[in-house]
């Protein structure tokens, strides 16, 4: 259990090690990152689906984030960044003991302790970001399985290869600065492909699916947006200048990526569509994520540019056009908005990388190793580059096998103790079926309410007014 003798212990609150600056900033970056999940994507899914799913679709992102916490502490994190155990994984190991954790971290000047936080909560997102491609069908004792399972034998690979300075892909000089190939590729991958092993939603649902809150909607959106900045800002482990350019280019990406999103959705459907620009917001989040620390301002606008037309693109055009997209039911276009992104700013980074930048970051004073494709070719060293745009595309094709499989297998594992979806009776009634309980004391999904007879008649019927529904006719098809 990585036990030190007591006599290594630290013998004050702050040894000499340890930044305390560093660490108070590390500490609020996971907290930050933690607040994307709880409440942000809590509140997010819970309303951006239909009322009848409001509850079941929060509760999957809060069980998915204290699930995770316990496999982390448990085991998940020293498999993750532990001892190397195979070429693609650490050793298991329980990482309670407080011999371990008070004392220096494998990066950065700050605890064992405090590394774990941070990267918790980056494995926890994950799975509330597979989530999204779920909701509105699964059943939850499956999820309740599959969290676990998942980020036990799918992120904790993941994130040793390309993380771990064990990791076969970060010891070859693969550029993933804060997670666009370990959270959000990954996610991107295994959403779609969970999706497409516990089957669509009803049809009714697929074909008209309202959001039962969008003002609620936007205020999740936004804590995931402000959130980011401890996403990106706390991967140089330390409160460095390159934290805050991480932090400038993930928010000028991400408003240049929502603005590209909206003015498309101008252009060809004549309306601006705030669920749009909130998926232009979430693309560019992604996109710049794999390189946020190692490209300059300029990149990122460019970057921006092209995670809100790609991704928009492939969305709402492709989507339509190719027959496994279309089959497989993602609720929330995880696909699109994780994977496709996640792939392209994998790819931008490494074109855009600036070694100078990658030397601040990574340490690295080799000259061929993190140097994007463009810095190369202007410097007169494109094989440098050309080698790193290599190991990129390597790195994306990784990740995509890694999750097809252990994915596929996590679902076939489950299907044999439970089943993946839920009983046709529970998909039409949905939260109450399931949970007993309803988010709203509300009527119907997107109908409007007419009073027919508002007077009360105590004195003789002892009666509620009657009421009539009706459909609205202007209520968002999801």
């Amino acid at each position: 259990m990585n036990h030190l003798p007591s006599n290594m212990m630290p013998e004050e609150g702050s040894p000499e090690w340890m930044n305390n600056g560093d660490n108070m900033w590390q500490l609020t970056a996971g907290s930050l990152v933690g607040l994307q999940s709880v409440p942000g994507l809590v509140i997010l899914y819970g309303s951006i689906v239909k009322k009848k799913w409001a509850l079941n679709s929060a509760f999957m992102a809060l069980y998915a984030f204290a699930a995770v916490l316990v496999c982390w502490v448990g085991w998940c994190y020293q498999m993750s960044f532990g001892e190397r155990f195979f070429p693609f994984l650490g050793r298991p190991n329980v990482a309670l003991d407080q011999e371990f954790l008070l004392h220096k971290a494998f990066a950065g000047d700050f605890p064992n302790a405090t590394m774990m936080y941070f990267q918790l909560v980056f494995a926890a997102i994950t799975l509330i970001l597979i989530a999204g491609a779920l909701l509105g069908r699964m059943n939850f004792h499956a999820w309740m399985l599959f969290v676990p399972l998942w980020v036990t034998f799918s992120y904790t690979i993941c994130a040793f290869s390309i993380w771990s300075t064990e990791g076969w892909l970060f010891k070859m000089g693969l550029v993933d600065y804060s997670g666009g190939f370990v959270i959000h590729l990954s996610s991107g991958v295994a959403g779609f492909i969970a999706a497409c092993w516990v089957g669509p939603r009803t049809v009714k649902d697929r074909e008209r699916f309202p959001p039962n809150n969008i003002l609620l909607m936007l205020a999740g959106a936004g804590l995931l947006w402000m959130g980011w900045s401890g996403f990106n800002g706390g991967d140089p482990y330390a409160s460095s200048i390159d934290a805050s350019l991480a932090v400038l280019n993930t928010h000028v990406c991400t408003a240049m990526s929502l603005l590209t999103w909206l003015f498309l959705d101008i252009l060809f459907f004549g309306k601006p569509s705030v669920i749009g620009a909130t998926q232009g917001m979430i693309t560019g989040l992604v996109c710049i994520t794999p390189a946020a620390g190692v490209v300059q301002g300029w990149a990122a606008i460019i970057m921006g540019m092209m995670s809100g037309s790609i991704p928009w693109y492939t969305m709402m055009v492709l989507h339509k056009q190719i027959r496994l997209l279309k089959q497989v039911d993602d609720t929330m276009a995880v696909f699109h908005t994780h994977a496709v992104a996640g792939c392209l700013g994998g790819i931008l980074a490494g074109f855009f990388a600036d070694p100078n930048l990658c030397r601040l970051f990574y340490g690295v004073h080799d000259s061929v190793h993190c140097t994007g494709l463009a810095y190369g070719i202007f410097t007169g060293r494109p094989k440098a580059g050309f080698r790193q745009m290599g190991v990129q595309l390597l790195g994306i094709v990784f990740v995509i096998l890694l999750n097809v499989t252990t994915t596929s297998i996590v679902c076939l594992v489950v299907k044999i103790i439970v089943p993946l979806r839920l009983h046709e009776d529970e998909l039409q009634v949905g939260d109450d079926a399931i949970h007993g309980e309803v988010a709203y004391a509300l009527w119907g999904d997107g109908e409007k309410l007419e009073t027919v007879n508002e007077t009360l008649n105590f004195e003789n019927n002892h009666e509620w007014p009657t009421m009539e529904l009706k459909t609205s006719s202007d209520a968002q098809v999801g």
